[in-house]
């Protein structure tokens, strides 16, 4: 997606669709998880999109300043915990990546982010990858389902029209659907992306870290915070979890581990009462990007990865 400040809603998920590939080394550069000595505290590398950068989350900090990294996103928060060093921890994710800007510079409103493998070496035990959500453009289609179902309500909540799902018309129709033919490309692409950072740090171990739950398991709309049509609700919460199995699916292939952020999120969804929502809705009640992951939501994602460690 493309940045939040630009676009509103359109950087709404990419900031993603978290995924997050945790590596950590072995002395023989084995990928295998039998007779592990535990996990290395670094060097750790930080990739991935907005849900790993944490737009709006104070302190944000590095360069470039549109890139939207917070100093409490996942990756500061499991360097802290680990004991990573400051010299060996480079956080290099940004606001609106896609997996070609893995190794192609990204463009900012405030400058361009190196290709983000290039922060890999040889020497690299952690990385951490959030990244798919741009690239099936979700944050576009919980753009126009929002829209659709401000009309909804507005015309009566369904009372006039007796379509409840506007919004999966316009995306799955004629037995076809438009995001899940964008998920499956999506996971070609990861796939060669998670060769690639095998490549560039031979002696890592990845973890793949799935999205956490931005909407109810019942798929429901949470009123003026997220107006949605009741069948939208359902087709964006399913569709997540599609992105969730792709992601699980690919890191397996790999030989990664994934990581479920899913599970430990639910009931801490945009939805969800201020004090426990991980996500912030349409309007922000704490200092987080509109439905992106707010520091809560960030040390909760950070304890999956740390559970995924060892740690």
């Amino acid at each position: 997606m493309g940045p939040y400040a630009r676009t509103g809603l359109a950087g709404i998920v990419s900031c993603g669709v978290l995924l997050t590939a945790v590596l950590i080394g072995r002395p023989d550069g084995d990928h295998g998880s039998s007779g592990d000595a535990g996990p290395q505290p670094g060097p750790y590398v930080a990739l991935g999109d907005s849900y790993t950068s944490g737009p709006k989350i104070p302190r944000q900090s590095g360069t470039p300043a549109g890139c939207d990294r917070s100093d409490h996103n996942y990756p500061a928060v499991v360097a802290r915990q680990l004991g990573v060093t400051a010299a060996d921890f480079r956080d290099v994710s940004c606001s609106g990546a896609t997996i070609t800007d893995l190794t192609a510079p990204q463009k900012t409103p405030n400058g361009a982010n190196p290709a983000q493998l290039s922060a890999l070496s040889k020497r690299t035990r952690l990385v951490t990858l959030g990244i798919g959500g741009n690239d099936i453009g979700f944050g576009s289609t919980v753009t126009k389902c929002v829209t659709l179902g401000a009309v909804y309500r507005a015309t009566g909540g369904g009372r006039l029209f007796s379509d409840k799902a506007p919004c999966k018309k316009q995306y799955a129709d004629d037995g076809t659907d438009e995001v899940a033919q964008k998920i499956q490309a999506t996971g070609r692409q990861l796939s060669a992306a998670l060769a690639e950072i095998e490549r560039r740090a031979p002696k890592a171990r990845v973890y793949v870290v799935g999205y956490p739950a931005i909407l109810p398991a019942e798929g429901k709309g949470c009123g003026r915070e997220l107006p949605l049509a009741p069948g939208d609700a359902t087709y964006l919460h399913d569709k997540g979890k599609q992105l969730n199995s792709m992601l699980r699916e690919q890191s397996e292939a790999a030989g990664a581990t994934y990581v479920d952020t899913y599970s430990p999120s639910v009931g801490h969804d945009a939805c969800s009462a201020e004090k426990t929502r991980w996500i912030e809705p349409l309007q922000p009640s704490s200092p987080a990007a509109a439905v992106h992951p707010n520091a809560h939501g960030e040390k909760g994602m950070a304890d999956a990865v740390l559970r995924a460690i060892g740690a």
